[in-house]
């Protein structure tokens, strides 16, 4: 069988191929490298006298490729990014942002019982997105639709 490097330049465009198939529109680079590292795994383990190789890459790598989705996904749904929030911003207080910091305090005395809980389980208590739903009693789609109601009001509130 051929250097890897050849294999690689032949199938990098089903590699994309399957990147288009899958609807995969964001993190281009990381769903193409997780394909190239699918391609040379099948191509290492690769029995030249049981099947063609073409089949077998492309199975390798639409499987590897599902597998990241998958990973992903659940990443999402435990994580919350919290780095570019307006709260992380809110909470690194400088002395020329006091009147930021009293702004986000009077917006924060204007919410409801129930988005300041939604606000401290989320960002004091770090507690995941699947917990807070469980604590709600609503799906985690709920809460990511409440806590992006949340941060648009609070956005609002402090542009005023």
């Amino acid at each position: 069988m051929s250097p890897f490097e050849e294999v690689l330049e032949q199938y990098e465009p089903m590699i994309s191929s399957i990147i288009r198939k899958l609807h995969i529109y964001r993190e281009f680079e990381q769903f193409r490298q997780a394909g190239r590292i699918a391609l040379w795994q099948a191509w290492s383990r690769f029995d030249e006298t049981k099947w063609d190789f073409a089949p077998f890459a492309y199975r390798s790598i639409r499987g590897a490729l599902l597998d990241e989705l998958k990973r992903e996904t659940r990443f999402n749904d435990v994580h919350v990014p919290a780095e570019d929030d307006l709260l992380e911003y809110a909470g690194s207080e400088t002395e020329d942002d006091t009147s930021t910091f009293s702004r986000l305090e009077e917006a924060l005395v204007k919410l409801t019982a129930e988005e300041k809980e939604l606000l401290i389980l989320l960002y004091e208590d770090r507690v995941t997105q699947t917990t807070c739903a469980a604590h709600f009693g609503i799906s985690v789609a709920g809460v990511k639709k409440r806590r992006e109601r949340l941060l648009a009001k609070l956005r609002g509130q402090l542009k005023n």
